[in-house]
């Protein structure tokens, strides 16, 4: 039971616990601890059968609004199914881009043909989805999207889309296109559901730091999406992308957070034992990183609350500035707790441990999911009312 659980609330939370603990055993107990931000090359055959089995028991698309095709969970029962996952150590999940994303963009702004048509796949597990914004020449500045598509009948598709997530394995992905000719920045975009398994789509891996590659260049060569798979008007992407990246920074980062809990835990336990807790500078990193732990976590349930919606444009990005740094500076702390052996690495070839893996891909928390530049250009234009830039 959490410490502000109703009794509602508190049985739903030992039903949550129950099922995690039981399912996380037999073919799924390797499961635990697997996947997520850094390690998503992980047990991705395994990974898939336990989204299955997710959409199978109905802990896909808690939160969504619609209960034709979700639980349509109160707010702080959705708190409470991603608290326990992430308390379960239950695997980094492969469908979140469909679930988190795609769905709740199309029950806000979809038909409900493409509902119909598309909501039932993620519901059991089934189909997976990347997400192509990001572009060479654009990164985190999604108004300088190139990526053109024309209408011939069906939309014809040609760009490139870059640190595409997942793509590997993904069966669709939402593209945001320029769709009317001469159009710039904001205008003339447009969202499209594009099928992976086409001849006009060629993934290729990024390999990372940690030597992973979760991260993919997609190129498309007049790859071909349906007329009608445009989620909006055409020319209204922009709209509809800026409400999919609301729900990015949803009550799912609450579940992110016990995550970032265990491997603090994780860190100060070794802290302790190996005495670095006992030097006074990094006990001061400790306690502040404690402390802003906790700050981030009180910030996240005060943005969604009822009373922050109408907060909610701008105060997504200071969650998103709040977690990618404190998340960056852990993975710094944690090599300053391990000293000098943290740059030596486990074995041949390029075997690492949890906290270098930690402290290689952190250094991407700041860019990936809209840089710290962009996030604070939001703030400053949206909240603070400064001058919008120009360049």
């Amino acid at each position: 039971m959490g410490p502000r659980d109703s009794r509602t609330d508190a049985e739903f939370r030992a039903e949550v616990r129950d099922w995690l603990e039981t399912q996380l055993s037999g073919d799924f107990a390797a499961l635990r601890g697997s996947g997520g931000p850094g390690r998503e090359h992980e047990h991705l055959e395994q990974r898939a059968a336990w989204e299955r089995r997710l959409g199978e028991a109905g802990w896909i698309g808690v939160g969504w609004p619609d209960d034709r095709y979700g639980r349509a969970l109160s707010l702080s029962q959705q708190v409470v199914f991603h608290e326990e996952y992430a308390r379960a150590a239950a695997p980094g999940r492969l469908g979140h881009i469909g679930e988190q994303l795609l769905v709740p963009t199309l029950l806000a702004h979809g038909t409900e043909e493409q509902k119909a048509r598309f909501v039932p796949g993620v519901a059991a597990g089934e189909v997976m989805w990347c997400q192509g914004y990001s572009e060479p020449d654009a990164g985190s500045d999604l108004a300088n999207v190139s990526t053109r598509a024309v209408l011939d009948g069906r939309w014809l598709i040609t760009g490139q889309k870059i640190w595409t997530s997942l793509a590997h394995v993904a069966d669709w992905c939402f593209v945001l296109a320029r769709t009317e000719p001469g159009s710039q920045r904001h205008a003339g975009l447009s969202f499209l559901l594009v099928p992976m398994d086409q001849p006009g789509i060629t993934v290729r891996p990024i390999v990372q730091l940690t030597g992973t590659s979760e991260f993919n260049e997609v190129f498309l060569d007049g790859a071909v999406a349906a007329a009608g798979d445009v989620v909006g008007e055409p020319g209204e992407g922009w709209r509809v992308a800026m409400s999919l990246l609301g729900f990015e920074r949803g009550v799912s980062t609450l579940g992110q957070q016990i995550g970032f809990a265990r491997e603090f835990a994780a860190i100060t336990a070794r802290a302790r034992a190996n005495g670095a807790a006992d030097d006074p500078v990094l006990a001061d990193r400790i306690v502040s990183a404690w402390v802003d732990l906790q700050v981030m976590r009180h910030t996240a349930l005060r943005t969604l609350g009822a009373d922050a919606a109408r907060e909610a444009p701008w105060a997504a990005s200071v969650s998103k500035l709040l977690w990618a740094n404190w998340h960056r500076r852990l993975g710094e702390l944690a090599m300053a707790v391990e000293g000098p052996s943290a740059a030596v690495t486990g074995g041949l070839p390029y075997e690492l441990t949890d906290e270098q893996r930690l402290f290689l891909f952190s250094r991407a928390d700041t860019i990936y999911g809209g840089s710290n530049e962009v996030q604070r250009n939001v703030l400053a234009e949206r909240h603070l009312g400064l001058p919008r830039d120009r360049a």
